[in-house]
């Protein structure tokens, strides 16, 4: 089933006039936020969905093509919010990925102005969003499945890349540019010599230790 297909036919199953996919970027990292984005296809004929995939199969030049496209696109509005690395050592990862989630639909509803009862949200994996008033689904590898989750995805991932790109001109000696926050044997090496930033995670594992 293609990405299109899934989503269209979760739309007639559930009798909803739209469907808003979520996904977030960054849950991994020892350092920056997690970048939650939130998407809605009016259309799905724009040139560029062929191309739409989980954000981690694609190339980091070919995910900045497809989010130029997304922005500029009139087929369909994306919102993104996020949560601290503060706010992740303060409510855990988990629920500070919920908290930005939640943030993203909320002004993606907003924005576009859509009734409650229109709307059916589609999470990537197995939680709901908690303190959403809409009908919600978890999907499992959403990001594989639906075109609004995997948009979300990209979406969600450039932002976060580019966020970690401006972090990286602050603290250049973590070259946060080639690794993103990721624990790559070259961050933990940095991490090692110089210590933690205030992009740092405390709550996560090594940088507790130090």
């Amino acid at each position: 089933m293609s990405l299109i297909s899934f989503d269209e036919e979760i739309k007639k199953i559930y009798k909803r006039k739209y469907l808003i996919g979520v996904d977030e970027a960054g849950r991994g990292p020892l350092a920056g936020p997690v970048v939650a984005g939130a998407c809605v296809y009016f259309r799905t004929d724009a040139d560029f969905i062929p191309q739409i995939n989980d954000s981690k199969k694609l190339s980091s030049k070919k995910r900045d093509e497809i989010f130029k496209k997304i922005i500029s696109s009139s087929m369909l509005r994306v919102s993104f919010s996020y949560s601290s690395n503060y706010e992740i050592d303060s409510l855990n990862i988990l629920n500070a990925t919920i908290v930005a989630m939640r943030k993203a639909v909320i002004k993606l509803m907003e924005y576009t102005g859509f009734e409650e009862e229109d709307v059916l949200v589609i999470v990537d994996g197995n939680k709901k969003i908690t303190g959403l008033n809409l009908m919600q689904i978890p999907i499992v590898k959403g990001d594989l499945k639906s075109l609004s989750i995997a948009t979300a995805s990209i979406f969600a991932k450039v932002i976060r890349d580019r966020w970690m790109n401006v972090i990286d001109i602050l603290y250049p000696y973590y070259q946060f540019k080639k690794h993103k926050g990721y624990p790559t044997k070259l961050h933990m090496e940095l991490i090692k010599k110089h210590g933690l930033s205030p992009y740092h995670r405390r709550s996560f594992s090594p940088c507790c230790n130090l």
